[in-house]
Order: structure tokens, then sequence, then C-alpha cells
């Protein structure tokens, strides 16, 4: 092939990339102008190369006009320079005000390329293998130091921001550094002639790659698309090599094994088919894929939009029952059939069900995933559940943490709202119990009935304010080995039973690991409410017995039974309906009891109508 025209074909190929490039920035840019302008640049790289090739065939004043406007590539380039650099740590007053100036550096541009051209800045000469190729001369030498100066300006430009910036936009700077010394080597061949150095420019024929890396090294850290193309190229690239050395191979050694046929044939006629060939198998990839994609999953058509819309749906959900309804909705769409989805959570048993289910699990190692009742699905729609399932335990992930996080943010709210609580209450309890005080000693000389009612509800005002600061104070606990019995005996005198019969049934060496203050106040609490219900009641009874396990401890009494709306807020504070109580007695109860690590819970299947059972942990300090 003649040399010329392989100069030439390199500049049409050249200018295609270049064209090529530029579409694709122009229809991915959207809003982001500097990529608009270094698409900008690509265009008029095409038209810097078409104007050598019009050179070639004669079109001399068009081909002089498109060299000569050689200031404008860089100048769109300052251009992405300047939005490429001028953001996040980056951006700059100065920054701003160049870019606001940017309409200033174009016409710039045309002004220089416009003298050139009125000046006859270049000529069209004959060397070695070209008939006409385009040298500087006269004011063309300003226009190529211009064009050299703002190339410089905009890679300065670039080395600021690879200073300031870091992460991905530094990881390009870098890129475009590497792919701009790879350009300068490739053009710099151009201007020998120009120079009276009359080599063949043997660098351009590469020029086609430059473009090409150019924009690639920008785009490859901010575009994800992009990197699988580049995958794709890179794999033609090295399959073309590799059957043109394997073609090579096979025609040097045809004659040897009797193939004179073959070995007759150019091996460029050899590389061109082998070259077509491997066109054709990478136009057709694609399609054939789709179609053996079919085949073998029939019914699965999972592209980004569906999974953009399963993720979405997945992500409204806020708690896992809304979760896994969700998930079935989606499953029941895609297959056309019931899908069960399961949640297990704390070592939940995996269920037993006929049909399709999906049982996400959560496990030490994280949340993971298995397909139950598949067997009979057919392939396309099996692939299509093992996605789904994917994308199902990256959610649970997600809406754990989130749970947790919001847990743990009403905690904190929680405990600032009782430290609150606890500073107003102290202050309040002070405030009351003067004047209650003052009350009480003024009653001292009443008669012995009106002294009576007085100090009753003295007493009663008291244990108000006991409950408000028992509820609303830090509860600490100091753990120690104790046993029931004497403690329940010593609790006896403080209440007023009025013929209420309370039994022990605990061992005499029945024993618990709690604080003994805490434990103390628990009981009163559980006695004192029960009183409230069945003093002076017909066989008015309570009994205070063991669970069937360590560290249960059961207080029953055969009062009115709690009506069906109180279960839900029955440790509550302020949801009780007994008669002169504060509200706060079984809400001191479980916050005691969730201080020590243990629980309380009504019951109501004992036997007996009301019964709360108090669990105590276990502890080794004990």
């Amino acid at each position: 092939m003649a040399l010329d025209l392989t100069f030439e074909l390199m500049m049409l190929l050249t200018g295609g990339c270049a064209l090529l490039v530029s579409a694709w920035l122009f229809w991915r840019a959207r809003r982001r102008r500097s990529m608009k302008a270094l698409a900008g640049f690509g265009i008029m790289m095409a038209l810097w190369c078409s104007g050598h090739v019009s050179v070639f065939y004669g079109w001399e004043g068009l081909g002089k006009m498109l060299i000569l406007a050689n200031p404008l590539m860089p100048t769109f380039f300052l251009d992405f320079a300047v939005g490429f650099v001028n953001q996040g740590p980056g951006q700059r007053p100065w920054l701003d005000r160049l870019a606001r100036r940017r309409g200033l550096f174009y016409l710039a541009a045309l002004l220089v390329m416009g003298a050139s051209l009125a000046l006859g800045g270049g000529n069209i000469i004959a060397f070695g293998p070209f008939s006409h190729y385009f040298v500087f001369s006269g004011a063309g030498w300003f226009n190529i130091a211009y064009t050299i100066g703002i190339g410089v300006l905009a890679h300065a430009l670039l080395l600021w921001g690879w200073r300031v910036h870091r992460g991905n936009r530094r990881r390009s700077i870098a890129a475009m550094f590497a792919a701009g010394a790879w350009g300068l080597w490739l053009a710099t061949s151009f201007i020998f002639p120009s120079l009276g150095l009359y080599w063949y420019p043997w660098p351009m024929l590469l020029l086609p790659s430059y473009v090409v890396l150019l924009v690639y090294g920008v785009v490859r850290y901010q575009m994800l698309e992009v990197n699988a193309w580049a995958n794709r190229a890179l794999l033609w690239i090295l399959m073309t090599v590799l059957v043109m050395g394997l073609i090579a191979l096979l025609s040097s050694m045809a004659g040897q094994f009797g193939l004179q046929a073959l070995a007759s044939v150019p091996k460029w006629q050899l590389w061109l088919y082998s070259m077509l060939l491997l066109m054709l198998a990478l136009a057709l990839y694609r399609p054939v894929g789709k179609l053996v994609e079919r085949l073998i999953y029939p019914g699965s058509r999972l592209d980004e939009q569906l999974l953009d819309t399963w993720l979405n749906r997945l992500a409204e959900a806020g708690h896992w029952t809304e979760l896994s309804t969700a998930a079935e909705q989606l499953l029941a769409r895609q297959m056309g059939q019931p899908v069960l989805v399961r949640l297990l959570l704390n070592g939940d048993s995996p269920p037993t069900v006929d049909g399709p289910c999906i049982i996400c699990r959560h496990q030490h190692q994280g949340w993971q995933s298995r397909l139950q009742g598949f067997e009979d699905v057919t392939p396309g729609l099996r692939l299509a559940a093992e996605v789904f399932a994917s994308l199902l335990t990256t959610r649970c992930s997600l809406l754990e943490r989130s749970l947790q996080l919001a847990e743990a943010e009403r905690k904190r709210l929680s405990e600032q709202h009782l430290v609150e609580l606890g500073g107003l209450s102290a202050a309040m309890a002070h405030e009351l119990r003067n004047p209650l005080n003052i009350i009480s000693m003024a009653s001292a000389g009443l008669e012995p009935e009106r002294k009576v009612m007085i100090q009753t509800q003295l007493k009663r005002a008291d244990r108000l304010i006991s409950d408000m600061l028992a509820y609303s104070g830090n509860i600490g606990v100091q753990r120690q080995l104790i046993t029931l019995g004497p403690m329940l005996e010593s609790l006896r005198p403080q209440f007023d039973w009025q013929h209420t019969r309370f039994e022990c049934a605990l061992a005499e060496d029945a024993r618990l690991c709690a604080d003994a203050y805490r434990l103390q106040q628990v009981l009163v609490n559980l006695i004192d409410n029960a009183l409230a219900f069945v003093r002076n009641q017909p066989d008015g009874m309570i009994r205070i017995e063991a669970g069937n396990k360590p560290g249960i401890v059961r207080v029953h009494n055969n009062g009115p039974a709690v009506a069906e709306d109180m279960l839900s807020h029955l440790f509550r504070p302020f949801v009780g309906r007994r008669s002169g109580g504060s509200g706060l007695g079984l809400s001191i109860v479980r916050r005691i009891m969730d201080a020590h690590g243990g629980r309380i819970r009504h019951r109501s299947d004992l036997g007996w109508p009301v019964t709360f059972e108090l669990f105590f942990p276990e502890d080794s300090s004990c």
C-alpha cells in the first residue's frame, strides 16, 4: 500500500474516531459544559484531519483554512479544563471569572486564524511520497506558536487541578497528561517538513489512538459505561493482533505443508479477510448473545430498567413486613404466579411451605438467601428469582442498619428527655415537699379526725412525688444475691391488706441476682397495684411464686382481668385505671427490669386473671 494513501487513511480514521467520540460525549454530557467543550475539541480534531485530506485532493483553499483553524482545538480544550478543574475543592473565584470570559479566548482564536489566512500562513509542497503536503510559513508560525501557548496554558491549569483534587478527578487529570504526552509526540512529526526536514511523518499514523486515549482518560473515572466499552475494544484489539500473527505464521509455513495455494495469497489479503471476519463477529456478538440467552433462559427479561424498578420499590419499605409484602408483589408480577418471601431474624427456623419461596436469613456473616420449591420453575424464571434474591439480601442488610440507627436515635432522644425530665422532677419535688412539710406541721394541733385525713392525703402526695422521681431519674443497679423470703416478710407491714390473703409460695432458699433496693421497689409497686383491685373483695388473694426456670418470679392476683385495649400499652406511663394511683407504677417496674437486663410481661394463661412475670438474667458477679 502506498505511503501517501496510508497517511490519508489514518487521517480519515482519526477524523472518524473524533466525530464518533464527540457525538457520544454530546449525547452523554447533558448539562455538563466541560464535556461539551471536550466534544468541541474532538470536532476540531476531525476538521483538522479533513484539512489534510482536502490538501491531498487538491482543494488547497479549504485545506489551508481547516489546518490553520489550529487555535480552536486548544481553545476548546482550555474551556474543558476550566470546567473540569473548577469543581469541588478546586473551585476558585478566579476560575469563575475565567469561565465567564471564555468567549474572549474563542474570539482570539478566530482572529489568529483569520490573520493567518489573510497573510498566507502556509504553502503546499511536494516531497517524498506526497504530491501535496501543507507546510507553515510566515504568519503560520505565529498560528502554531499561539496554538502551542494555549495548549500549555490548558495543561498548566490541569497540573494545578491535579495538586488540589483527590480521587477519580485526580486520576482523570493524570490520564490526560499521559495522553497529552502521547499526542505531542505524534503531532511533532507533522511540522518536520515545515522546518526543512523532509521526513515521512511515521508517528502520525498512530494519531487515531490519541483522541481515543485522551477522551477515555477523561471519562474513564466519570462514566461507568466507558470502561465496559474499553473492555470490549481492548479485547477486539488483542484478538486482531493475535489473528494477524497467526495468519502471518500460517502463511509462512503453508508451503512446507503442501498448501501452495494458501502460501501464494498475499498476507495483506489474509489480514484483510481476517479483519472483516472479526468485525462481523463483533457486530453479531450482541444479537447472537441475546438469542442464545433467550433460548437458554426463556422468559427472563432482565434489563437495567427492571432492576431499577425492583431496587426503588424495595427501598420504599420501612419495616420487615412491608419489605416482604413488596417483594412478593414484585415477584408475582415478574413470574406470573405467587411466590412467598420469608425474612428470618434472630435465628428463626425456616418455614415449611408449598410452592416457590425465597428465604432470606440473618446469620453471623450477614444476610443470605436461598430458593426453595423452584424445582418445577423454568430456568429463565429461576434466574430472575436468583437475581431478585440477591437484591433482596442487600436490601435486608440496609434495612437492618437503618432500623438500628433509628432505634439508637430513639434511645438517645429518650435518654435526653429523661435527663431533662429528671432535672425538672427534682426541682418540682423540692418545691412541693417544702409546703407539704409546713402543712404536716400545721395539722399537728388539729383534732384527730381531721389530722388523720390530712396526713393520709399528704402521704398520697409524697407517694406521687416519689414515683415521679423514680420514673424520671437514672436507674442504676448493683447486683447481689438476695434471698426472697425474708425480703417479702419485711414488706408485709407496709401494706394495708384489708382482708386480702397473701401467699408466698417460694422455697426457703429461693434467691435472685438483683439490686436489693430496686427489687424491693418492683415488689412494692406490683403488690400495691394488685391491692388496689383485690382489697375488700370476696376471697381477694395475692400470690408470689417461682417460675419454671431460674430467675423467674410470678406475681398473681385474682382481681379483674386487664382489658384488651390496654394490653398493648400497659407499661406506658399514665395509662393505668387504678383509683388514687400515680399511673407510673408499672412504668417504673419496667424501667427497673430493663436496667437489670431482664423483662416483665403480663400473662392470663396461668389460671389467674392477672399475672405479672418477672425475668432476671443470671450474672456471674453474684
